[in-house]
């Protein structure tokens, strides 16, 4: 079995990149996925079709990889979903559409990436989106991947009375998140149109599985790429207990930020003394695979509703997040905050199983969206199917520490507002003790910091001089030919948004770069 392109995982990048090349009835695309497939849209299991409150299946092992990783020195054990299906994690994610910043993107360009300035990269936003609200030169209208927002009258009444606490403490209203200069308070954008997720599987696999030239394969585990001295010539892969090699003229490797430096690792791609111990033949030492590996801390803050609540996580409306800059930074929105009702108490935040239909608290949720801690993720077996170590590293850095904490004051300052304090009861955490110092919030922002689920940087891409870059600006891993890497682990560092719309972004870029012979 021969084809031009080998494409490895069919996730928010992936499945792109075997569209758009596809398009081109004179390439062969081989796109290879470790989950199931469902070409069959009404055959869509309802948590992948619809998202969150729906089923308890985007947290299945069906669908997910479950990995977990040490957060800090008191979570050893955090939770880190991942997609295991078509569409990846844009087929079991929260749905939120949302960009990073411009001056994201330029630092990217001034690190010696200058195909990767927002100016670049903004038609390639464009071009994967349907804005259905706003029609301007910074949307697309035409796009696969369908957004909106929900429209003011669904909001919930904790979302009015918690956009009214922000603007009375003097944050701008912010209608539209993604506008390059937004910041304050407004509703986040979804691609969720009539509740449908619209992941990559749906968005563009939808429009490609007819072609001739593209097989899509589910259920494929890759145990490693296969090299003719320094170039990629094929992949071993597992499929229905078979083992089967495949040849094909590139490579891709868009497995994630987790699994596409393990398969790279796995294939003798990676820092010497990791390969080593595990005995695997070095192709290219390249210490940076695994390193720098970077992600969206977060921390939850609930309170009691004075009255019971009805609530339909499937309809839930309102979505409506404060962006805004920390004080003392340089770093514009490099904090977010959402608030949600949530159906669960605290001890079960990390509980994926039980019904949040009937809500309890109501949450809001900090996010450091521009942390400059980084943690790294390590071989634990040459087993494919095991997973690696994954040390987050949350909290390190007194720059981090100090922005979350300032965040959960100006929470609590916000709770106590007069339109969200006529709905909210007694605080459930943090408690008064956990506020009375720096130290005591220290302690506690250690054991409650989880996963914004945005796991990125570990392929880094940078000029040859940056000794941990992995691949240059055009995917191509350093020093071999035939192989490439497109998905979160090129960025050189994290976005300060959710960083699925800028994966496709990165699918498109690269199948761009492709087709140019670049």
């Amino acid at each position: 079995m021969e084809y031009d392109t080998i494409v490895i995982g069919a996730g928010s990048a992936g499945a792109i990149l075997a569209t758009r090349l596809s398009e081109d009835p004179r390439r062969s695309v081989l796109l290879l996925e470790a989950g199931p497939d469902y070409p069959d849209f009404a055959q869509v299991p309802k948590a992948i079709k619809f998202g969150y409150g729906t089923d308890t299946g985007n947290w299945n092992p069906v669908h997910n990889w479950q990995y977990t990783a040490r957060a800090t020195d008191k979570i050893k054990r955090m939770p880190v979903p991942r997609g295991k299906v078509t569409g990846g994690s844009s087929a079991i994610n929260a749905q939120i559409f949302l960009r990073g910043e411009p001056d994201d993107y330029d630092s990217w360009a001034f690190l010696g990436n200058d195909q990767w300035s927002f100016e670049r990269l903004l038609p390639y936003f464009r071009k994967l989106e349907t804005d259905s609200d706003i029609h301007d030169d910074f949307h697309g209208t035409d796009g696969p991947i369908v957004a909106r927002r929900w429209p003011r009258e669904s909001w919930q009444p904790v979302d009015e009375a918690f956009h009214q606490a922000c603007r009375d403490a003097g944050f701008a209203d912010s209608p539209d998140h993604n506008n390059p200069d937004a910041m304050g308070v407004g509703p986040l954008p979804f691609n969720n149109p009539d509740r449908v997720r619209f992941s990559t599987a749906v968005g563009y696999l939808s429009q490609s599985r007819h072609r001739l030239n593209l097989t899509i394969r589910s259920r494929c585990t890759v145990h490693r790429i296969l090299f003719d001295g320094t170039r990629a010539t094929g992949v071993l892969i597992e499929s229905e207990g078979e083992v089967f090699t495949v040849e094909g003229g590139e490579i891709i490797v868009s497995a994630g930020a987790i699994a596409s430096p393990q398969l790279l690792m796995l294939s003798g791609v990676g820092p010497r003394d990791q390969l080593d111990a595990f005995g695997i033949p070095i192709v290219k030492e390249a210490p940076g695979v695994g390193q720098n590996l970077r992600d969206h801390p977060i921390v939850g803050m609930s309170w009691r509703h004075k009255e019971r609540m009805e609530y339909d996580p499937s309809v839930h409306g309102g979505g409506v997040a404060l962006r805004y800059t920390a004080s003392g930074s340089d770093l514009r929105n490099d904090m977010m905050v959402i608030v949600s009702p949530i159906a669960f108490e605290r001890e079960d935040r990390w509980d994926f199983t039980i019904d949040r239909s009937r809500p309890i608290e109501v949450r809001m949720t900090g996010v450091l969206d521009l942390a400059v801690g980084s943690g790294e993720m390590r071989l634990a077996s040459t087993d494919p199917n095991v997973q690696p170590h994954l040390d987050y590293r949350y909290l390190d850095e007194e720059f981090d520490r100090r922005r979350l904490r300032d965040m959960v004051r100006l929470c609590v300052e916000l709770s106590e507002n007069e339109a969200l304090s006529k709905l909210l009861g007694e605080r459930v955490f943090p408690t008064d003790a956990d506020l009375e110092s720096d130290d005591a919030l220290d302690d506690w922002l250690r054991g409650e910091v989880s996963t914004g689920h945005h796991v990125s940087c570990t392929c880094k891409m940078g000029p040859p001089s940056d000794p941990m870059a992995v691949v240059d600006q055009f995917g191509k891993v350093h020093g071999l030919q035939g192989l490439r890497v497109a998905d979160a682990s090129i960025m050189p560092d994290c976005i300060r948004a959710n960083t699925n719309v800028t994966v496709m972004m990165i699918g498109e870029r690269i199948a761009d770069f492709l087709r140019e012979g670049s």
